[in-house]
């Protein structure tokens, strides 16, 4: 019997996570499985906050392929002719002879100047050859993804539902910065923390990218993602880390499960097809893996969704352990309190208490075992506040199975906390 990690499916807003998804989702959007939360609502707004991969492949353009699209040149073509016309030199005579047009010469200097440490140029030198682009067919469709290069034998980081696209049966092409290559297969899938592994054939001595640590990050700090927006590889963006922790839902996988982790947010422009590749520090070691973007459409499907400011990326040091499991050929397992939960707003005036409230407990949890009980309201897991069922779960999610949480909880208007020892779901998963 399949158990689930925060106990049974509850109803209207209620809601349960950790039981294994199949691959590819069932709701599969344009552009991956858009948010359908139960109010018909983003969790983040009104607008779609989803996995950002293209509905159809584009040709790899970029200053090394071989041009923009057509429309894009056809444009530029046209202006130009324009500018032409309005911008041609006109000469006058105050004499009766013509007078010679100027030579023009450049004076600036032939020799590009070194990239300073810690520049956005020094980041983009070192960490471009350790990003690829991803072309996936499936019976489903084609799009393009990214991925960040983990190791010299060509194992490659990217997301979930880059690769879900391809299903049981499509193909993996995987091109990297110096215009190669090659097939590939997958290795290993999260669809929970939308993370998976593939695997380059037939290659060697691969540059493997720098990997940071997601926990020494501040608010303010700059970053840099790199990708293949649109098809566009090898694409360089930076802005700022908006926030860190975000909980962000990108969807119902199956039977109510959800994927959400605790992101970070940023401005550095992300678009469909960025999907899978890093986001950098300036010291260009990869602290996410951009994966989601908040879109202004009304989740009719009508347009293509594109960057508004609004960035989200899996911090790398709450998905290192699953992406290690994957390359040893493990089932992925995660942190569990083994409750169901829902969205809790009770009091009133100054002394209103947001949080995730308790609606089920499973026997033999580690709730059950630290005597947490249904209707409780659980406002904090050790120093992160939680003020929403989604929280929890991306909190819960940010931790590994075995590790010690004090939760601190409401009940009967007091405050309560307790020492929990989180559960694994690999029962679940393997049941």
């Amino acid at each position: 019997m399949t158990h689930d990690p925060y106990g049974p499916r509850e109803p209207e807003n209620r809601r349960e996570w950790g039981q294994e998804p199949p691959s590819p989702p069932a709701t599969w959007s344009p552009y991956g499985y858009a948010a359908q939360p139960e109010d018909g609502r983003s969790t983040l707004g009104q607008d779609a906050t989803r996995p950002i991969l293209p509905s159809d492949r584009r040709p790899r353009s970029g200053l090394r392929g071989k041009g923009l699209a057509a429309a894009v040149v056809a444009a530029s073509l046209v202006l130009g002719g324009a500018a032409g016309v309005g911008g041609a030199a006109v000469w006058t005579s105050t004499h009766d002879s013509v007078q010679s047009s100027p030579v023009l010469t450049q004076t600036g200097g032939t020799t590009a100047q070194t990239a300073a440490t810690g520049s956005i140029e020094k980041v983009a030198q070192n960490v471009l050859p350790s990003v690829v682009m991803i072309d996936v067919s499936g019976p489903n469709g084609a799009g393009s993804g990214s991925g960040i290069i983990l190791s010299q034998d060509g194992k490659i980081l990217t997301n979930n539902h880059v690769v879900a696209l391809a299903g049981s049966s499509g193909q993996l092409t995987v091109a990297f910065n110096d215009g190669s290559h090659t097939n590939a297969k997958v290795l290993g899938t999260d669809p929970l923390t939308d993370t998976a592994v593939i695997q380059a054939q037939g290659v060697s001595h691969l540059t493997p990218a720098t990997l940071g640590h997601s926990s020494s990050l501040q608010v303010g700090q700059g970053v840099v993602a790199i990708g293949s927006p649109f098809g566009l590889d090898a694409t360089v963006t930076s802005g700022i880390v908006s926030a860190l922790n975000r909980p962000v839902n990108v969807g119902q996988v199956s039977q109510g499960n959800s994927t959400v982790y605790p992101a970070i947010q940023t401005d550095a422009a992300i678009n469909p097809g960025n999907s899978g590749g890093p986001l950098v520090n300036l010291s260009g070691e990869v602290v996410g893996i951009d994966a989601a973007i908040q879109t202004a459409t009304d989740g009719t499907g009508q347009g293509e969704p594109g960057s508004i400011g609004l960035g989200f990326a899996i911090p790398i040091d709450e998905v290192l352990p699953i992406v290690q499991q994957m390359i040893k050929g493990e089932t992925p397992t995660h942190a569990r309190l083994g409750i169901g939960v829902e969205n809790a707003s009770s009091g009133s005036g100054a002394q209103i208490t947001d949080g995730a409230k308790i609606s089920q407990v499973n026997s033999g949890s580690a709730a059950a075992n630290a005597g947490l009980k249904s209707g409780d309201v659980i406002t904090k897991i050790d120093d992160h506040l939680i003020t929403s069922s989604d929280s929890l779960v991306a909190i819960i999610r940010s931790y590994r199975p075995g590790d010690k949480v004090t939760v601190t909880y409401e009940r009967g208007g007091s405050t309560h906390t307790v020492r929990v020892t989180l559960d694994s779901d690999a029962p679940t998963q393997n049941s």
